[in-house]
Formats: C-alpha cells, sequence, structure tokens
C-alpha cells in the first residue's frame, strides 16, 4: 500500500519527504485505523510529520526523515516563515477579489473550533472581516489568526479561493470561511449531509532547506475543480 502513495511523491532529499497527500487518508494517529505514518513504518521507513493537513483535505504535506531535520522545519512553522497556500471551492460566490479574514478562534463544545465571539457581530470594512475587541470571548482561551484570501474565478453559485493561513490553528481555513457565510464545498464540519469530496486543497509550501527555499506544488485534480469549470489557477 505504501508503494502506491510512494508514486505520489513531490519533492525528497535525504531529509524530508514532499508528499501530494489523497483525500480519505490521515497524516498519523488521531483514532484512524490507516496513516500515511503507519503505513510508512510498516513498509521499513520512518517519517515525521512536520505539520499536519486534515483528512479530509488533500495536498502537499512535508516530512522530515529524521528527528535533526524535524526540528529544524517545526521551528519554521513556529517561526511562521514558512509560506502556504490552499485552494477552496466555496459557496455561495460573491466574495471581494481579494480579502482578509481576521477572526480570533475558540474551542467549544465537543472539542468543535469556532469562531470565539457571536456570529453577527462579525462584520467585513475595508476588505477585512473582523470583531470589535469588546465581541471577543473573555470566559474562554481564544487563539488570534488571520487568512488572506484571493478569488480568481467565481459565478454566482461557486468561488474558487486562494487562501493563505498566517497563522496556524486547526481547521482554521475551514471555520473562517464558513463563519463569514461562505464554507468549502462539501465541508462535513458544517454540512452533516455532505457525500464526496471536501473541497479544500494544500496547493503550495516554500519552506528553507539549507541555504535553499523550495517551494513545492500539487496541482489540483480534475474532481476538485468539476464544480468551478472553466476556472484558472493562478500562477502564485
Amino acid at each position: 500500500m505504501w508503494a502506491d502513495y510512494r508514486k505520489r511523491v513531490l519533492f525528497e532529499d535525504d531529509a524530508v519527504l514532499v508528499l501530494d497527500k489523497p483525500v480519505g487518508v490521515s497524516v498519523m494517529g488521531e483514532r484512524h485505523e490507516t496513516d500515511l505514518v503507519r503505513m510508512a513504518a510498516d513498509a521499513g521507513e520512518t517519517l515525521f510529520p512536520v505539520h499536519r493537513i486534515d483528512k479530509v483535505t488533500s495536498g502537499v504535506i512535508l516530512f522530515a526523515k529524521d528527528l535533526a531535520a524535524h526540528g529544524g522545519l517545526t521551528r519554521q512553522f513556529n517561526k511562521r516563515t514558512v509560506a502556504k497556500a490552499y485552494l477552496a471551492v466555496v459557496s455561495p460566490g460573491g466574495l471581494p477579489a481579494e480579502a482578509r479574514i481576521d477572526l480570533p478562534l475558540s474551542v467549544g463544545r465537543k472539542n468543535r473550533v469556532r469562531i470565539a465571539a457571536a456570529r453577527e457581530s462579525i462584520a467585513l470594512a475595508d476588505g477585512t472581516w473582523s470583531v470589535p475587541a469588546g465581541a471577543v470571548f473573555d470566559q474562554v482561551p481564544t487563539y488570534p489568526s488571520v487568512t488572506e484570501l484571493r478569488v480568481p474565478w467565481q459565478d454566482e453559485r461557486h468561488a474558487l479561493v486562494v487562501a493563505n493561513p498566517l497563522t496556524g490553528r486547526r481547521h482554521q481555513i475551514r471555520v473562517h470561511l464558513a463563519w463569514i457565510g461562505h464554507p468549502i464545498l462539501g465541508d462535513p464540519l458544517f454540512d452533516k449531509a455532505a457525500t464526496g469530496r471536501t473541497h479544500l486543497h494544500a496547493w503550495r509550501l516554500s519552506f528553507d532547506l539549507g541555504d535553499e527555499r523550495v517551494t513545492v506544488s500539487a496541482p489540483p485534480s480534475a474532481e476538485f475543480l468539476a464544480p468551478v469549470p472553466g476556472a484558472v489557477i493562478p500562477p502564485g
């Protein structure tokens, strides 16, 4: 089984392996019966995830091959020197061509990630969705979270969004888009009747490897782009 995923390698050297993860397989653990780390281990290969993407998300995932490389790479994520770009298909359209979501997150009942404020306090002004400081919950821990958006294609029904998370919170892009009224198509967090794939794809990742800046991209599949026929993936 691991040999099949090995065919999806985007970049590899002695220190790292970058894979184009398909929808439906987890990166590691988290109560799933199968995951990439376990499958690699069963095949005699040790991998250390540097970051995570959800089981329902496809695209670029970075692994270190040893703990020394892992430490340096995770520090880049912690210092936010890594550049991440995701593609999402949302519904409906009607988004600004460029915008910013600056909405803090908190964890609610059943460990569900949510915006740390009442939905009605969210407003769009000067290209940014935010809430007044006084509206942020003060009875629970909250986490500043920022996502930048570009919209290269949209109609009334759908939009293709390039999302750049400037912070790396759990479910950040999924929650941010849903709470501004443009949930990701097929996202089971917000559509219990969702069938088929969730239209969120980790498209591009840039990180430092020694003295070199490495950028790795995973083109989205035809299945991912099916709801937005005619959409053109931007060059960067």
